[in-house]
């Protein structure tokens, strides 16, 4: 079980970005789109070492659902309907941390691979 804990997860009024607040003061807002980019599911993760995709196309992804998992995760949906990644305490707050370290090299990888943040096509 994590020592990470957060008080308060918030998803704004237009569902782009997820404010969330820690039990040690620590508050972070994140956009929809790292998120959905970065999903923890094994459809962007992969089942192992080598297998990460980059996913193009989420610029104006929103969140349509959060599902706690147990006492150490959420389930969020979007209205791409990816719903399979489930976010641990420690991962949102490692996104909040280096969201845009991590964005930066999504970026590049969508450049890289010739895609971009606008128009969706299958994941590569």
């Amino acid at each position: 079980m994590s020592d990470i804990w957060p008080s308060e997860l918030r998803v704004s009024k237009d569902r782009q970005r997820l404010a969330i607040t820690f039990d040690d003061g620590q508050s972070f807002d994140l956009s929809a789109e790292l998120l959905r980019v970065l999903s923890p599911s094994a459809e962007v993760q992969g089942h192992g070492p080598g297998q990460r995709v980059t996913v193009p196309g989420k610029r104006n992804v929103a969140i349509i659902s959060m599902t706690p998992t147990g006492n150490y995760a959420v389930r969020i949906g979007f209205d791409d309907m990816h719903d399979t990644g489930i976010y641990t305490w420690t991962y949102l707050r490692e996104l909040g941390e280096r969201g845009a370290e991590l964005f930066s090299a999504y970026e590049d990888e969508l450049r890289e691979k010739g895609m971009n943040r606008d128009t969706a096509e299958k994941p590569r």
